[in-house]
């Protein structure tokens, strides 16, 4: 326990902003978040920042603009800023049609209303594959309403279907004040981030200088705030930031988080493709005997994923390869599985999706985080997090309902050999992967995937 007790030691070093339990809500659904987001913005007097990876151009999207609108004409004072990817704004769908993609819909909402608001596109690198905003954290005056979601229809549950994520409340001034700053003075304040809305904004290609030198900037940046110290009856909060693999302070924590657990060890991740520092730690905390539980989702409730009777895309293959990763994985730690001491739990709910991320330690520390937990979060886009410490257990009984809430569409995973083999996918599926691995492209695709 000699190496889970220093990594400890620094995750304790580490600088923290105090906050007062009862001030940390944990929405348990889709419709809660969505109901919260459009409250908190009718109810902001100062400030509204949303940043996310998309902002879409369907009902929910629609939703949020017309709430975010709304707010601004009755308060014309009121700061409201609107951060995407810059790259995603400006392309449709996934095989739909060329298009101007989300930057129309921000474009016309500008074009009917006197009072404007910045919708503003982040590029992070000159092209989306190489790497994408994908921080996360709404800012409400002194809320942070954090969650890994996206803003459209089914990460907001706005019909018959959800991508199922985590959210959270934080009313913490401090907190707020710490994201906003990186927000105003690291990201808008950049000649690289232009306005969406604008007619007449720079090409990715006339950028490309900008966005070099951008992304430069960003791989040294922090969030930036004076230490606090926490109180018997107080929790602790870090947020941290990091990007590329070089350096990067997230990454670094991440790992040291997992290699500081003695008893216990919760991780969820929709995308089961993990950076081989992050598998090396899980090992290292089976053989110190740590119970382990991965709860991931099914490969039908990725949402890349199509049925076997839909027309094959390329890009339905994905939730394959991570599920052959899963698979893999299982089979290597088989006796860990077989005596209870790794816990793989697969969520599948209707036809719905699954998008949480997380990491639990030993039920003093838990992490909200977008961070998917694989190498493109590793390696290529931007990413946030804020770590909790919870040295007297003042959350453990919120914890425990969103933990419990989580494995209610879960089965528990007995075996490798109760996960399906290649032998099992659809004929395409299975020529793909294969012809794949006969050219050794699998590695390279778990790396930007």
């Amino acid at each position: 326990m000699d190496s889970a007790n220093a990594n400890r030691q620094l995750i304790d070093r580490l600088p923290t902003i105090a906050h007062q339990p009862e001030h940390l809500e944990t929405l348990l659904d889709a419709v809660s978040f969505r109901e919260r987001l459009l409250s908190e913005i009718k109810n902001a007097k100062s400030r509204i920042y949303l940043v996310a990876l998309y902002l879409q151009d369907d009902e929910a999207g629609r939703s949020v603009l017309d709430a975010l609108y709304e707010a601004k004409q009755v308060n014309p004072e009121l700061d409201i800023k609107v951060l995407v990817d810059w790259h995603r704004a400006q392309r449709g769908l996934i095989g739909a049609e060329q298009s101007d993609g989300n930057a129309a819909l921000y474009r016309a909402y500008a074009e009917r209303y006197t009072h404007k608001i910045e919708v503003l596109g982040v590029p992070v690198r000159n092209r989306e594959v190489f790497g994408v905003l994908h921080l996360k954290g709404f800012v409400f005056d002194d809320k942070v309403l954090y969650s890994g979601a996206s803003l459209n229809d089914v990460y907001l549950a706005q019909h018959d279907r959800y991508r199922y994520d985590r959210y959270h409340v934080l009313t913490n001034k401090k907190l707020a004040d710490t994201m906003a700053d990186f927000i105003v003075n690291t990201l808008t304040a950049d000649s690289a981030v232009n306005c969406l809305a604008s007619p007449d904004r720079p090409n990715s290609k006339a950028l490309k200088p900008s966005i070099r030198e951008f992304r430069g900037q960003l791989q040294r940046a922090s969030y930036r705030y004076d230490d606090e110290p926490i109180g018997e009856h107080q929790v602790g909060l870090t947020p941290m930031v990091g990007l590329g693999k070089r350096k990067n302070k997230l990454n670094r924590y991440i790992c040291h988080l997992i290699a500081s657990a003695h008893q216990e060890l919760v991780i969820c991740t929709p995308y089961f493709n993990p950076p081989r520092s992050v598998v090396r730690e899980i090992r290292r905390a089976l053989r110190r005997g740590v119970t382990v539980s991965i709860i991931v989702g099914d490969k039908t409730a990725n949402d890349f994923y199509s049925p076997p009777e839909a027309p094959f895309k390329t890009i339905s293959a994905l939730p394959y390869l991570y599920e052959v990763n899963l698979r893999n994985f299982a089979r290597r730690n088989e006796a860990a599985i077989a005596k209870r001491q790794l816990n793989i739990h697969i969520w599948k709910h209707d036809d719905n999706s699954f998008h949480l991320k997380g990491i639990w330690v030993d039920r003093q520390y838990m992490l909200l985080t977008g961070n998917n937990l694989n190498p493109r979060a590793w390696k290529l886009d931007l990413e946030n997090a804020i770590l909790i410490h919870d040295k007297h257990q003042r959350l453990e009984a919120q914890k425990q309902q969103e933990v419990d809430k989580i494995l209610e569409h879960t089965r528990l995973v007995g075996s490798y050999k109760h996960i399906d083999k290649m032998e099992d996918y659809p004929l395409p599926v299975k020529r793909l992967l294969k012809r794949i691995k006969r050219v050794r492209a699998d590695h390279l695709l778990n790396q930007i995937l």
